[in-house]
């Protein structure tokens, strides 16, 4: 397995047809047809956008016979909110603490 390369899952999230896709992906496997047309994409926009969200191992691709499907991964899923959570996490604690100590030192 790859290593989960977060920069690259964030890039890849950054456009709203390619969080679309995930939507969609995430319960089943979907075709690239069956996404370009629930994304109102053309076929070689949504094989493009595929291709990056593969890259960034947000998708994985089963090959079943001639035609190929596409699912979310929920374990790079999850790495990536992990990702965010140790980001955010000790931040917003920090400011949680600096907003406490400020009304703390303000009140008569």
């Amino acid at each position: 397995m790859t290593r989960f390369d977060g920069a690259a899952a964030l890039r890849a999230l950054a456009d709203p047809r390619r969080r679309r896709m995930l939507e969609l992906a995430w319960d089943r496997e979907r075709s690239p047809s069956d996404l370009a047309s629930r994304c109102q994409l053309s076929r070689p926009a949504t094989s493009q956008h595929l291709r990056v969200l593969r890259e960034a191992g947000l998708v994985s691709v089963r090959l079943e016979k001639n035609r190929r499907l596409y699912r979310a991964r929920a374990d790079r899923l999850a790495d990536l909110r992990a990702l965010l959570d140790d980001f955010w996490g000790s931040r917003l604690a920090t400011l949680r603490a600096d907003l406490t100590a400020r009304e703390e030192g303000t009140r008569p």
